[in-house]
């Protein structure tokens, strides 16, 4: 009896703990929505346009896939090593967040106001590959994203079906890099009624908030380093 009872109290647990469909799909569309967001295809359709700029439609095409590829790959490897290659650089992850946003400052300042010098510059009428620097990283995949697919491992660690866990954040990756290659092939098509004048008002101002997301997580970076270390409060080491 007792046995029997042990049983049907496993069982019974094991029913609780199983997440239904309806939650797993709720998962899938906060996880979208929220990849969708970092991964911003707006901003990168200006930038997209930039650096194709005097290039063909297949060009563009092919440029497009290749990055959007170059993103699914790379979130799928922080996905699987991401935490392991933190803990083996030593690297904490506001540092990633740190270094970054400067990243992203440096581009966005290329956008707000671009120079021969610059990298966007650069990569105007070159005949090199942009499909991975700067497009795919980290005008696309920056260190939002980077903190967020880390982020996502914990997720699926708590899980009690990881199996399951693992294919809904790989489905909603997949579906954010597929929406963000839709943008960027119809980004020409997007911007064209705009022209040329709002091409370049459109590129200046969303170099401006790539400035300061980058600033922004300059900021949140530095502070979260510090509490890390105590020297500000709400850290693990004051308390």
């Amino acid at each position: 009896m007792r046995a029997k009872t042990r049983c049907s109290v496993c069982r019974n647990r094991g029913g609780e703990k199983s997440p239904t469909p309806m939650a797993q799909v709720t998962l899938f569309f906060s996880l979208f929505t929220t990849l969708l967001a970092i991964i911003n295809p707006l901003e990168a359709i200006p930038v997209f346009l930039s650096l194709m700029d005097g290039k063909g439609d297949e060009e563009r095409r092919r440029t497009a896939r290749k990055a959007c590829i170059n993103v699914l790959l790379l979130c799928l490897f922080f996905l699987l090593f991401g935490n392991v290659l933190l803990r083996l650089f030593g690297v904490p992850l506001s540092m990633v967040r740190v270094v970054g946003g400067v990243i992203l400052m440096r581009i966005g300042f290329d956008l707000f106001s671009p120079s021969q010098n610059s990298m966007l510059s650069a990569g105007k009428g070159n005949s090199g590959d942009v499909s991975f620097i700067p497009l795919a990283m980290p005008i696309m995949f920056g260190p939002g994203v980077i903190a967020t697919v880390i982020g996502l491992t914990s997720l699926i660690r708590k899980s009690d079906q990881l199996v399951i866990s693992f294919a809904v954040v790989v489905a909603a990756i997949a579906a954010a890099v597929v929406c963000t290659y839709v943008s960027l092939l119809y980004a020409k098509k997007i911007l064209s009624r705009i022209g040329a004048q709002g091409v370049d008002a459109a590129t200046r101002i969303v170099g401006f908030f790539v400035s300061a997301m980058g600033g922004g997580l300059i900021f949140h970076g530095t502070v979260e380093f510090l509490q890390s270390y105590g020297v500000l409060l709400g850290g693990p080491a004051a308390n």
